[in-house]
């Protein structure tokens, strides 16, 4: 793993990461392929030059409200985090979900036959070699890993803005049996829960770090937001690369305006 970076090369003026910012990575549209016979949609991308020193399995918000692999804060993962922290990012779109990239097979199933996407997505990282394997949920993508993520394939999971509308106590205690760390990110103006109740209902995992975030909201909107995120799961997946730089001494390029921006 390269060390911290650190921004500034002679005669190189660095450029500030704004919400638009590309990074250099090696992208590729990827599929993965269900149990129950479905192809799924995504991409991978990872570092241009080293090997991934760990790997994010993502999983997106309720497609039903919008949610798909293009997320804000995980396409902007997927921008930055190749090329700020050696990481290597996967994301796809969920049974029945759409996004540029196409749309995945299957119909949206309230987060039951999704487990097969979810292990769909395990299998794709470890069938290619694909190192130190996280899952990270954002909103219903927390619910598929707490009630199918717990597997051994997988280091640890990051939980961002858990509604714990579908994840049951059965649930919490099966992932305080899995044993594997747990990192919580609650917003403090979170719409269906906050931090109080957070750590309330995940103290039944014992392993489990509940971070209260003091003036996000569920959407995680603003990059102060999406900085907080990106240097919260990089400082547990990949200590002491955290806090990510705000400036790329290097080639970018910058994306389009879309809706969610």
């Amino acid at each position: 793993m390269r060390p911290p970076r650190t921004p500034g090369y002679p005669g190189r003026v660095p450029h500030e990461i704004r919400s638009l910012t590309v990074l250099p990575a090696h992208r590729e549209d990827v599929e993965l392929h269900t149990a129950d016979g479905l192809t799924l949609v995504g991409e991978l991308a990872r570092p241009l030059d080293v090997e991934p020193a760990a790997t994010l399995v993502t999983f997106h918000p309720l497609p039903t409200h919008g949610g798909y692999m293009d997320s804000h804060v995980f396409r902007k993962a997927a921008w930055r985090l190749p090329a700020l922290a050696d990481l290597a990012v996967l994301r796809f779109n969920t049974r029945g979900t759409a996004s540029p990239r196409g749309t995945s097979q299957g119909a949206f199933d309230g987060g039951e036959a999704e487990r097969h996407d979810v292990e769909a997505a395990y299998e794709f990282a470890t069938f290619h070699g694909l190192p130190r394997r996280w899952a990270v949920g954002w909103s219903f993508g927390t619910e598929l890993i707490l009630k199918h993520g717990a597997d051994p394939s997988i280091e640890g999971a990051v939980l961002l803005s858990p509604p714990l509308h579908r994840a049951t106590d059965a649930d919490l205690d099966r992932w305080a049996d899995f044993g594997r760390p747990l990192v919580v990110l609650v917003p403090e103006h979170d719409d269906y829960l906050q931090p109080p109740e957070a750590r309330r209902r995940f103290a039944r995992v014992p392993q489990a770090e509940v971070i209260g975030v003091d003036g996000a909201k569920h959407l995680w909107v603003g990059e102060p937001a999406v900085r907080r995120v990106l240097d919260e799961i990089v400082a547990h997946v990949v200590p002491g690369q955290a806090p990510l730089p705000t400036t790329w001494d290097g080639e970018t390029s910058t994306a389009s305006l879309t809706a969610d921006q």
